[in-house]
């Protein structure tokens, strides 16, 4: 009799086969609400950082035109044409 043609093997196979199926059910059970939580966690999470970066852009770019502001009047201020000479910027 050869292995293919027994009916036993097939019956075990079967057996088997039905056996990991209930343990893959039983392991997974409640880990969908767990990977579902997880998700919306990091989800929420990128939401936040997301919106913190945001707003420290855009007081870098407040800074930044604070400080070009300064340099410019800084310029002006070292650019003063009641100085003698031809009005050439001079180092501070």
């Amino acid at each position: 009799m050869a292995i293919t043609s027994d009916p036993n093997l097939w019956v075990i196979c079967a057996l088997v086969f039905l056996l990991g199926i209930l343990i893959g059910v039983f392991l997974t059970a409640g880990g969908r609400r767990k990977w579902k939580h997880c998700y919306k966690t990091d989800g929420d999470r990128r939401e936040e950082l997301e919106g913190d970066l945001g707003s420290k852009e855009q007081r870098w770019a407040e800074q930044e035109k604070k400080w070009r502001e300064r340099d410019s009047l800084r310029a002006a201020a070292i650019r003063d044409p009641r100085e003698p000479g031809d009005g050439e910027i001079r180092s501070l």
